[in-house]
């Protein structure tokens, strides 16, 4: 079990990557359920260089899309967390929180715990004006759950690293402030 929680909340623990993860995270990023609304599930080679650009993303700015690990048993399940996001659009440069979880840990409550106490420590700990966050038209159960966190729907775009996937182009986004976020707290 890994003891270098950036933070943790009741049941779970956020920490920085590890090349010791490799394993456990390209299952999951094979994993073609998990990565339905991706525009196609990733290679171990291609999760590897995921976990660099996240530590290297972490180095930078203090934050990433943090491995995610289930506190009682050290069990890797997959990414919650904050990423600096500058491709081109009228909301960029911003703070994305968002979240990928292997399936055996769905419909535990995991991930809108997870997502809560990521924007406590993005708002308390970081002092981060604001939060955003975005996924594909067709995907319910992400849009669902940046509602249940208190994040507030802008609108749609067209997402300008997926230009060449138009299956997946079309995202909606949605933000809060760290003003709202305090106020939500009250």
């Amino acid at each position: 079990m890994h003891k270098a929680y950036i933070f943790t909340s009741n049941r779970l623990g956020s920490r920085n990557w590890s090349m010791e993860d490799l394993d456990e995270f390209a299952a999951m990023n094979s994993d073609p359920e998990v990565m339905e609304y991706f525009p196609n599930p990733l290679s171990r080679q291609e999760s590897a260089d995921f976990i660099e650009r996240l530590q290297a993303h972490f180095e930078q700015y203090k934050h990433n899309y943090f491995a995610t690990e289930i506190l009682a048993t050290g069990e890797l399940i997959g990414f919650i967390g904050l990423a600096s996001q500058s491709y081109e659009t009228d909301f960029t440069p911003a703070a994305d929180i968002g979240w990928r979880l292997k399936k055996s840990a769905w419909g535990n409550g995991f991930a809108t715990e997870g997502a809560k106490r990521c924007l406590e420590y993005a708002f308390i700990d970081l002092i981060i004006s604001k939060v955003i966050s975005t996924c594909t038209e067709p995907n319910k159960k992400s849009e669902r759950l940046m509602i249940k966190i208190g994040l507030s729907k802008q609108g749609s775009f067209k997402h300008p690293r997926l230009v060449e996937h138009p299956v997946s182009i079309n995202c909606l986004w949605y933000t809060i402030t760290r003003k709202e976020w305090l106020k939500q707290q009250d």
